[in-house]
């Protein structure tokens, strides 16, 4: 006969006021799984299996248990003293055995042993979570496991486990009973998780878990990649989980340079690749206090150690260097090298976007004045270079790099290029789009924005569409700059009023624009437009437009944020900032595509070029029927 772990039944009082922590959805084996493996409580094996078939021992339960508690970490290699009999010194689990025995977690059986090799029944495994929570034999009346099991209920341990009573648990029950525990409420009111870890609020006031900031909290490094770093990983690279700048990869994509973090117990390795190249312009507070850097114009917090020392009147860099800062996983300078170290790795692509007078600080703190330019890069970012050569002009495109101790531009040769993008954006033509592709979208010489792949999905270039393009080791385009492809660099709405005079010598035009909801007066003189009242498209400068257009129409069946079905059943993209109007007695309400969706309206959208040539539906118009 089993002696009782903790006896009785739930009083009315305790049952009333247990709660479950959260009424979220039930989370993914792999969300879950994730959450797990960053506090070390159910991790996989070297391939990062869980296993989650496999029936539970009462051994391997309760090393889970005291990975779960505040013993977690004194939990010594080996045990002082043989806890049970079946349980001696040498005994795996003797350590976490004897802790969770002293913490009151676990007893034996009448017969003094503890049968570690047993698989464990959910009956059992709640009467061990339990104290976790702080909950003990006296908050409980009754047969056992009466009260455990209601406990068990109400605290909403159960989401997610399929074993029954005294069914073994498999480590996909375990898994979710102990995710369950973190976000489940201690006897004294507070969520578990946030007991466990304190100070990080991994639980928010509505029993949420912060997976992000946990798996941060479970990350340990930056080292960068080079030199013998991998001697400072705790496992091989053959055999962990490699993401290389978000995305899942293998460690032959790891480059020189990157930076890498990493996290034993989810046997994950993360790698990022952005660097910046420019001179190093201001070290904010001071030298000897350094807390963030300024290189080409941008100010980039310190997230090292190693990259504080390098800038600190102890380190080797001084304002006026030649610089790459290594950008860490939150965007902070993980590391700091020498631009020369880094020959073409370190060169940075986009396009002139302004030329100037610009002031910097030298390594003595004196300010001083010098020729520079900005521009806006392949990776979206604006920055900002000293240079003495005055010829630059807007919409130059150019290459900076960093060479020995000065920055060095060059601009840019123009590549010819056609071709169409494959249905998800992975080719161009003949070329393949390396994973980490730059892409950016230009208009006339002072416009341009990145563009993410998908966005160009079946869009077909010409020749005159590409500036710009060059290719990486293994032959992909890794960076790519067009000519006015998208469209997204204009604004769309609507011309509530367009009134224009051309006879003889007089040209007049007033129009009122609604954009966003916002009417916007334009009165020009010597010019129009040619439009009239509808969804329009803007050229330029709102306040002076280059030019102002109607929109071609087609009648819509249906339309969802992504896709819209014409009355002749064709599809057309949607842009993700599509303006909708209402029409109501001729005249434009702001509205949106969820409220029309909803309403009993005839829908037109409005595009500003074929799909082929990059074009979407901009503006759509809702008229009840």
């Amino acid at each position: 006969m089993k002696k009782p772990l903790l006896a009785g039944l739930v009083s009315a009082a305790l049952v009333a006021g247990l709660m479950p922590a959260s009424l979220a959805a039930i989370p993914s084996e792999e969300e879950a799984g994730q959450v797990l493996s960053a506090l070390d409580i159910l991790v996989g094996d070297e391939n990062g299996d869980l296993h989650l078939d496999r029936y539970v021992t009462r051994a391997e339960f309760t090393k889970m248990v005291i990975a779960a508690s505040p013993y977690r970490d004194s939990a010594g290699e080996a045990a002082s003293v043989s806890p049970y009999p079946d349980v001696p010194r040498t005994h795996w689990a003797a350590p976490y055995v004897q802790a969770a025995a002293s913490a009151g977690y676990v007893s034996g059986y009448l017969d003094g042993t503890f049968h570690p090799s047993a698989n464990i029944t959910l009956a059992e495994g709640v009467t061990m979570v339990l104290p976790l929570l702080g909950y003990t034999t006296e908050d409980f009346t009754g047969a056992y496991p009466a009260g455990q099991m209601a406990a068990y209920h109400n605290l909403g341990l159960d989401e997610g486990v399929t074993a029954t009573q005294n069914s073994p648990m498999t480590r996909e029950d375990a898994l979710y009973l102990f995710y369950n525990l973190m976000t489940a409420k201690t006897k004294q009111g507070s969520y578990y998780l946030n007991t466990l870890e304190p100070g990080l609020n991994l639980v928010d006031q509505n029993g949420t878990l912060d997976r992000v900031a946990l798996v941060n909290s479970a990350m340990e490094g930056p080292v960068v990649a080079e030199g013998s770093w991998t001697s400072k990983l705790p496992f091989s690279l053959s055999s962990v989980t490699v993401y290389r700048d978000g995305k899942l990869a293998s460690s032959q994509a790891i480059q020189p340079l990157d930076v890498v973090y990493w996290s034993d117990s989810m046997n994950q390795l993360w790698a990022y690749s952005k660097k910046v190249t420019g001179t190093l312009e201001r070290v904010s507070p001071s030298a000897s206090r350094p807390i963030s850097v300024t290189v080409a114009g941008t100010e980039y917090p310190l997230e090292s150690s190693d990259a504080v020392y390098s800038v600190s009147d102890l380190g080797q860099f001084r304002t006026g260097d030649a610089v790459t800062l290594l950008l860490g996983r939150d965007g902070g300078v993980a590391a700091i090298r020498s631009s020369g170290v880094l020959g073409e790795s370190s060169d940075v692509v986009g396009m002139v976007t302004a030329v100037q007078n610009s002031s910097y600080v030298d390594e003595n703190g004196d300010s001083y004045t010098s020729y520079s330019i900005t521009l806006v890069t392949t990776s979206g970012a604006t920055a900002t270079y000293p240079t003495r050569d005055k010829y630059w002009d807007e919409g130059d495109l150019v290459r900076v790099t960093g060479s020995g101790d000065s920055i060095q531009v060059k601009r840019l040769s123009s590549s010819s290029l056609s071709g169409s993008f494959n249905s998800d954006a992975t080719k161009l033509g003949d070329y393949t789009l390396a994973d980490n592709v730059e892409i950016l979208d230009t208009y006339d010489d002072t416009t341009a924005i990145r563009v993410y792949p998908n966005r160009l999905s079946g869009v077909k270039l010409k020749s005159d569409a590409v500036r710009f393009y060059s290719t990486n080791e293994q032959g992909e385009i890794d960076r790519l700059i067009l000519e006015d492809v998208t469209g997204d660099m204009h604004s769309y709405g609507v011309l509530t009023s367009a009134k224009e005079i051309n006879a003889g010598m007089t040209l007049m035009g007033n129009y009122t624009l609604d954009l966003a909801g916002t009417s916007i007066p334009l009165v020009t003189t010597n010019t129009v437009y040619g439009v009239h009242k509808g969804a329009c498209q803007v050229i330029g400068s709102v306040q002076s437009p280059e030019r102002v257009r109607n929109l071609s129409e087609v009648a819509l069946d249906s339309v969802s944020s992504t896709t819209a079905i014409s009355s002749d059943n064709q599809k057309y993209p949607v842009s993700e900032q599509v303006a909708v109007y209402e029409i109501r007695n001729d005249s434009y309400y702001y509205s949106s595509l969820s409220r029309v969706n909803n309403g009993d309206y005839t829908l037109t959208g409005y595009y500003d070029k074929p799909a082929v040539d990059g074009g979407q539906i901009r503006v759509i118009l809702a008229k009840a029927k």
